[in-house]
């Protein structure tokens, strides 16, 4: 045998011995390697449990306490990374969460939760039904970012027991479950001394009993890294590490595998729908963009026949195909998206009518051009308005030609998106384009956003409309909220879609359907909450699930 043939045998052997050695260790040591190459641990059954680290794109979405992250949803999600809530959202509705189980008694005037037993702080102290308490007190005398409660709202809280706690509240109220539900739970310990929560900023701050702890937070570069907190009571973290980090481009720092998850428009989509190692996932209708009107300091958008003709004139469809390049569906008149389990399919809705629209605005006296084309009345008065828009400079610019086939002028003014968000809730603006989610959610928040008494919230999605007023549109949305029977207040608020479709206090533009796509040999237990439209957003999209 020549010396070649036998060093060849030699290595072979040697080769086969390595290769025997390393798949036992990955037997001995539960973990295996992904087509990416990433390292992925095993149960001992073999399905899957851990993946070490998560990048998604990052910015400055606040500290994430829930007094001080910013009003939107990326704030709001890592804020519930760390601190839980009673109940969670998971794909169909509410489910316990610290609480182990509700009742609600004296047909909505009463909450009684049983607090889990076993939950640990992430500073190591245990936490009590005297913590939950607490934070009902505090969260209506001090209203968290994004919580729905205030001190109108609570009659009393009181322990019942060790577990238990019973919420008196002022009066049944349809939404309270999802409200009460929803606040977060903070550590009386830390928090009972802090009289300004929103500036309450140091480490112990960020001590919740969520399933991740923030262990690094970057304001000026945008970056947050949440590890898993190892006394979680709840489900395994499938994730060891999220950790945002900052891109420019989210499709190209995806395909880089510098994320590993990113938003993606319709005309790249059939780069990644011809590879089978990315799934494409389609996202529901609960994010929208809206044209506000500030009819408080301008009286003539009061007119709600300006309003109709401003909706006759858009052309919701060319919107979507310029702007969002087909990925949306129109915004409903009575504002409720349709993939809303409330949506009224009936309510009126405005097609693209030139003519309707001119009628309207002769109707108004608008009934002659001036020199650009633009309507004005016998005055001399001509139809303009500034447009305040957060960087939607593209849609902006496409309405503006839209309503100018009307005679209807704009001004686009961009400025960035929080500083558009300001002067929204402000009402610093004549009209505005917004965009944020929570259109999937209870809808009381059309209380919130056209009941004349209200105050709004900090939000953007929640910011109250000033300067209208329907008297049988507040009555109604009382009456929705008073509402206890679910059938008896979805024909409530069939009927508020049709005044609000009738009387078009704002325009829903429209929903954005966009894509995400990801690579699930990398991870894939993204999923969505029943009323939201980001699979990065729920908690649960890094626990195990049943």
């Amino acid at each position: 045998m020549k010396v070649g043939a036998v060093m060849f045998r030699k290595n072979l052997l040697i080769k086969i011995v390595l290769t025997l050695l390393f798949s036992l260790s990955l037997l001995l040591s539960g973990c295996g390697t992904d087509k990416s190459g990433n390292v992925k641990e095993t149960n001992a059954d073999g399905g899957e449990a851990q993946v070490d680290l998560i990048k998604l794109g990052g910015g400055d979405w606040g500290y994430p306490t829930p007094y001080a992250h910013y009003p939107r949803g990326p704030g709001s999600f890592k804020m519930a990374m760390i601190f839980d809530s009673l109940l969670e959202r998971d794909e169909k509705g509410l489910i316990p969460w610290l609480a182990e189980k509700y009742e609600i008694k004296e047909d909505g005037k009463q909450y009684l939760f049983t607090v889990r037993n076993g939950v640990k702080w992430q500073d190591g102290k245990p936490l009590t039904a005297e913590d939950v308490k607490f934070s009902i007190e505090y969260a209506s005398k001090y209203p968290m970012v994004s919580s729905d409660i205030g001190s109108k709202d609570i009659e009393k809280v009181e322990t019942a027991g060790e577990k238990q706690v019973l919420v008196t509240v002022a009066q049944p109220s349809a939404g309270m479950l999802y409200n009460l539900g929803h606040t977060r739970i903070i550590p009386k310990h830390i928090w009972e001394k802090i009289d300004k929560p929103k500036e309450f900023t140091q480490p112990e701050a960020v001590i919740g009993s969520g399933p991740y702890r923030l262990t690094d937070y970057n304001k000026e570069h945008g970056t947050y890294r949440f590890e898993a907190f190892e006394d979680f009571w709840g489900p395994k973290q499938r994730v060891k590490v999220v950790e945002f980090v900052p891109v420019s481009e989210s499709i190209l720092a995806f395909e880089n595998g510098e994320i590993d998850l990113a938003g993606v428009t319709p005309d790249v989509l059939s780069r990644f729908q011809k590879d089978q190692q990315y799934k494409i996932v389609k996202s529901p209708g609960f994010w929208g963009y809206r044209l506000l009107f500030n009819m408080k300091d301008n009286p003539i958008l009061q007119q709600k026949e300006l309003r109709q003709a401003i909706s006759y004139a858009m052309d919701k469809n060319e919107l979507i195909e310029k702007v969002a390049r087909g990925a949306a569906i129109p915004g409903s008149a009575g504002i409720l998206p349709p993939d809303h389990v409330m949506y009224n399919p009936k309510a009126k809705q405005y097609e693209l009518n030139l003519k309707k629209a001119e009628e309207l605005l002769v109707q108004l006296g608008y009934d002659s051009l001036d020199e650009k084309s633009i309507r004005k009345n016998k005055d001399g008065s001509s139809l303009s308005f500034n447009l305040l828009v957060g960087g939607e400079v593209r849609l902006a610019e496409v309405l503006k030609e839209q309503l100018a086939k009307a005679g209807i002028g704009l001004k686009v003014q961009s400025v960035d998106s929080k500083s558009r968000d300001a002067r929204v809730l402000k009402n610093e603006y004549q009209l505005a384009v917004t965009g944020h989610g929570g259109w999937g959610g209870d809808p009381d928040y059309l209380s919130e956003r056209f009941t004349s008494v209200s105050k709004g919230a900090s939000s953007p999605s929640a910011a109250a409309l000033r300067g209208y007023n329907n008297v049988e549109l507040n009555t109604l949305l009382e009456k929705q909220n008073l509402a206890m029977d679910e059938q008896k207040r979805k024909k409530l608020v069939f009927d508020i879609q049709n005044i609000l479709a009738e009387d078009v206090p704002e325009i829903p533009i429209y929903y954005t359907t966009g894509y995400s796509v990801y690579k699930p040999a990398k991870y894939d237990g993204w999923m969505f909450m029943f009323d939201h439209h980001e699979l990065s957003h729920s908690k649960l999209s890094y626990l195990e699930r049943n």
